[in-house]
C-alpha cells in the first residue's frame, strides 16, 4: 500500500493528483517544518506550509506556475516500509546546494497523517527560512 501512497505523493508534485493536496491530505495531519519549531497542525495549515515550500523548492520555475519536476528539485532516494516513506531530495536555489528529506506518513485511508522535512547544509536551512517566511506571507 506504502507504493500506491507514495505514487500519489508523487502525483500529486507534477501536478496529476485529481484533488491535489485537499485530497491527499488528513484532517488532522501534523506538518513538522524544518525552519519552525512548532509541529503545524490541521490541513489547512500544512497545505500552506507545503504550498510555500513547493514555491520555494521549485525556484523561479515554480514562481512562473510549473511544477517540481521541471525544477532542479529531484528525490533521489527512498525507503519504504508499512506506513511510511523516507525521501531523499536535492535541488539548488540560488546557486546554493541543497540536501534533505522529507518523512512521510499515511493513515489507513492512504491520506498523508505525518509530513516531516529536515534540510542541511546550515546555510540552506537559514535561506530557505527566510524564503519560506516570505512565500508564507505572500500566500496568507
Amino acid at each position: 500500500m506504502i507504493h500506491e501512497n507514495i505514487k500519489k505523493w508523487h502525483d500529486q508534485t507534477h501536478g496529476k493528483f485529481p484533488g491535489g493536496l485537499d485530497a491527499l491530505l488528513a484532517d488532522d495531519i501534523i506538518f513538522y517544518s524544518p525552519v519552525v519549531f512548532t509541529p503545524q497542525e490541521g490541513k489547512e495549515l500544512a497545505k500552506l506550509y507545503l504550498m510555500a515550500a513547493g514555491n520555494t523548492f521549485g525556484g523561479d520555475n515554480a514562481k512562473k506556475g510549473g511544477d517540481l519536476a521541471e525544477s532542479s528539485f529531484k528525490y533521489t532516494k527512498e525507503v519504504l516500509s508499512g506506513n511510511q516513506a523516507i525521501l531523499e531530495f536535492e535541488t539548488t536555489i540560488e546557486g546554493k546546494y541543497i540536501n534533505g528529506v522529507d518523512i512521510i506518513t499515511f493513515n489507513d485511508e492512504g491520506k498523508i497523517s505525518e509530513f516531516k522535512v529536515m534540510i542541511r547544509p546550515l546555510q540552506a536551512v537559514n535561506m530557505i527560512h527566510m524564503q519560506m517566511q516570505r512565500m508564507l506571507e505572500e500566500l496568507a
